[in-house]
């Protein structure tokens, strides 16, 4: 991916504590994108939400095992996007509980490789 050039945000909202096949899912999409070449991945854990069930989740610092919100995001161009999609859908549609899945069409402004750390 290039600087200044159109790409697409795909954005997964779900619960922290979603477990298809025994794994974590933001853990599973994390590694699927990877495998997949996606340019980026970012899982960020939120503090309160609610969806279409109108359930309330929320974050509170002795309740560490609670669901919690959590949005996966993915840059890249549109058709690897699509593809990834693709690829996740069955995973998401067979969830027991629900989720939401966006896209948009974004600008990819600065994209910069960093050294990679000695391990």
């Amino acid at each position: 991916m290039n600087d200044n050039t159109d790409a697409y945000l795909l954005r997964i909202f779900i619960g922290s504590s979603d477990m298809p096949d025994q794994q974590l899912l933001y853990e599973k999409l994390v590694f699927q994108a990877k495998n997949a070449g996606m340019a980026g991945v970012t899982v960020t854990k939120g503090i309160m939400s609610f969806g279409a069930s109108s359930v309330i989740h929320s974050y509170k610092f002795w309740e560490v095992t609670d669901k919690v919100p959590v949005i996966v995001e993915l840059i890249d161009e549109e058709q690897k996007i699509r593809s990834f999609l693709d690829l996740i859908r069955p995973t998401l549609e067979s969830m027991k509980y629900g989720c939401l899945v966006t896209l948009d069409r974004t600008q990819v402004v600065m994209y910069k490789t960093g050294k990679k750390r000695a391990n």
